[in-house]
């Protein structure tokens, strides 16, 4: 039997190919793949060639979102069976570097990510042999689909706990795709109690609206200071932390306009590699301009938060596609038409 995955060429060029299916380890696990998320950096990689400052090493695997189910257990995984269902955490940290001894593990400098900017191969396959540890077994009342938005939902997670959101926080989020929904999610299940999301998409903002912002603005052709006072008569306050999920130049600088002195402005979103900032206002003003790189240890407090019903993120999924009709999702989610937020593949 032979494992099925697409893999990216070159610009747009994605092939779906026939490989061995992978011989495991004994801390792996082999996975038949289930469901498979598409996000922004997914279309950055492959239409563009990049994302941030990280190029494409071709041919590149597809896909990092997603749930499967426990096919094999290496001989030293004891807390996974055969049958279980699991969310995936995909990437692979060397484990002995300064960052993952210190508990950063998603700073190492030699960890893999599966569809990520290294030659790996990418979650989007029928088979999928991953590191045990990296592998969340799913509650009975958790989906596959919930499963594999563990992943974008761990980001906003992750994004929130490192700009402290509390009980009683206002807050901003830059961008309505994705992840500033997740972001949306996270800030309400945190506390906070005035949420202002902003969007260029009116049907953004709605869904926004649906999932719990206590308001939205809807983002035209203004200067970023302009657009920041309408935040604050929007909220009636300037808001404490500011999440930036868009990644587009004027929106950065949107935010940190915004937000109140002392407070923090977290980039989320990854953009263009080089961004005009109005560092000095931040400086005078000791706005903290701070960054978010993927999650540390977030994945349990995400499927718990899901289980538990802090968290609804099924409302994210707005259309479904067959395996073999990976590249019409891609293509819809490019688009952006049709109100496609998250397009979910069914590799099963």
């Amino acid at each position: 039997m032979d494992n099925e995955y697409p893999t990216l060429h070159g610009v747009g060029d994605m092939r779906m190919g026939k490989h061995p299916i992978p011989e495991i380890g004994p801390n792996d696990v082999l996975l038949k793949m289930s469901k498979v998320g598409i996000c922004g950096s997914d279309l950055s990689l492959v239409y563009k060639g990049r994302l941030g400052d990280f190029n494409v090493p071709y041919p590149m695997g597809l896909c990092h979102e997603a749930s499967g189910v426990v096919m094999q257990c290496g001989q030293k995984v004891m807390h996974l069976k055969i049958g279980d269902r699991v969310a995936v955490e995909p990437g692979g940290p060397c484990r002995i570097c300064t960052f993952c001894k210190s508990g950063k593990y998603n700073n190492c400098p030699e960890a893999c990510f599966h569809a990520g900017p290294s030659p790996t191969p990418g979650c989007l396959a029928r088979y999928f042999k991953h590191t045990a540890d990296l592998c969340f077994k799913l509650p009975d009342n958790v989906s596959q689909e919930e499963g594999a938005i563990i992943e974008p939902l761990a980001v906003g997670v992750h994004a929130c706990r490192r700009a402290k959101v509390t009980l009683g926080s206002s807050v901003l989020i830059c961008g309505a795709g994705p992840v500033g929904l997740v972001c949306l999610l996270s800030a309400k299940a945190m506390g906070a109690t005035n949420i202002l999301v902003t969007d260029i998409r009116e049907n953004r903002l709605q869904t926004a609206k649906k999932m719990g912002a206590h308001s939205t603005l809807l983002v035209r052709n203004e200067m970023p200071e302009d657009l920041a006072k309408k935040v604050t008569k929007t909220m009636g306050c300037q808001p404490e932390i500011t999440l930036e999920c868009s990644g587009a130049d004027d929106s950065i600088r949107m935010g940190i306009f915004a937000t109140k002195s002392s407070g923090i402005a977290m980039l989320v979103g990854i953009g263009n590699p080089e961004v005009k900032l109005p560092i000095v206002n931040a400086a005078v003003r000791e706005v903290d301009v701070m960054g978010v790189f993927r999650y540390i240890n977030c994945y349990p407090i995400a499927i718990d938060m899901i289980a538990k019903g802090l968290i609804d993120v099924k409302p994210l999924i707005t259309h479904r596609f067959k395996f073999e009709d990976y590249r019409k999702a891609f293509e819809l989610f490019k688009s952006g038409e049709d109100g496609a937020i998250k397009c979910m593949i069914s590799c099963d």
